[in-house]
Order: C-alpha cells, then structure tokens, then sequence
C-alpha cells in the first residue's frame, strides 16, 4: 500500500555530480510502501535504468509532469 504523501526531493540545485547520490541516499531511506516525488529540470530517464540495475524489483517509477521545463517522477518503494 503506497502513502499518499510524499517526501519531495528537488534536485534542480544540487551539482550534477551529487544528484545521483543524493536520490539513491533518499530512496534508500524509504520503507516499503513510501515514495519520494523527484523534481528536476530535464528527464530522469538514466536515473531510472540505473535504478533497475542497482535496485531491481524494489521500485515503481511514475511521472507526475513530464517538462519541458520541470520533471515530477513519483519513485515507490516496493
């Protein structure tokens, strides 16, 4: 059962070198059922295939607005 609510992780300002880390630190923290909704400024598309190596079955993955200017991706925790 996923929670309605939501931690909000915008990585807009952080460099692109932490943005990665910072978001697998956040998901990581997550318990199942939770989810983060990720804001960024392009689409996180690499983010997500690094996800599926990295964490495999452990994540639903949904856009919530797909730009041009801002992306929302809602990340669950299985």
């Amino acid at each position: 059962m996923m929670s309605a609510s939501a931690l909000e992780l915008d990585v807009r300002a952080i460099p692109p070198r932490d943005k990665h880390p910072a978001i697998f630190r956040a998901f990581d923290g997550l318990a199942s059922g939770q989810a983060m909704v990720l804001i960024n400024d392009h689409d996180p598309r690499p983010l997500r295939y690094q996800l599926m190596a990295e964490r495999p079955e452990s994540f639903d993955w949904l856009y919530e607005a797909e730009g041009p200017e801002v992306w929302r991706v809602r990340i669950s925790r299985r």
